[in-house]
Formats: C-alpha cells, sequence, structure tokens
C-alpha cells in the first residue's frame, strides 16, 4: 500500500503542534512538576535551570517542531514507499 508523503507529513506537522500547544500549556500551569518530568527524561538533574517561555519563544518553538515533524513524516513515507517498490 502507497502512503501520500504529504498528507502525513502536514498530519505530523499537525500532531506535533498540538503537543507543543499542551506541553507549553503545562509548563506555564505547573512548572516545577513539568522541570521534574523533563528530568527524568534526560536522565539529568537541571537544578540550575528555570523555564522561560515567552510568546515569540512559543511561536518559534512552535514552528521549528512542527516544520521538523512535517520533513520527518514525509521522509519516513518516502522511505517507506521506495522500500515496498522493491519488496514487489
Amino acid at each position: 500500500m502507497k502512503l501520500n508523503a504529504k498528507k502525513f507529513g502536514l498530519a505530523a506537522g499537525g500532531a506535533f503542534a498540538v503537543l507543543w500547544g499542551v506541553c507549553s500549556l503545562l509548563v506555564l500551569i505547573m512548572p516545577s512538576s513539568m522541570m521534574a518530568l523533563t528530568e527524568g527524561m534526560v536522565h539529568g538533574k537541571l537544578s540550575g535551570f528555570e523555564w522561560h517561555l515567552s510568546f515569540s519563544g512559543f511561536v518559534t518553538g512552535l514552528f521549528g517542531w512542527s516544520l521538523g515533524a512535517m520533513i520527518t513524516g514525509w521522509l519516513i513515507v518516502t522511505l517507506y514507499n521506495k522500500q515496498m517498490k522493491t519488496a514487489k
């Protein structure tokens, strides 16, 4: 089955945009809990760091993560489709 790389890329970008928004909201609502979660995810202690979330930082992160997800999703489907062609 051939997948549409452009549509998958857009879906991945949209999903990451939603996740970025939820993550940013959680940082604003409960910063210490999110810092503890982040420490666990990176296997480190971030005691010298603090959150700094500005509107421009939010938009920059939203754009960067969404674009990265779109490109990654497109690449995954493109490679998948190429492998499906050679498997036949």
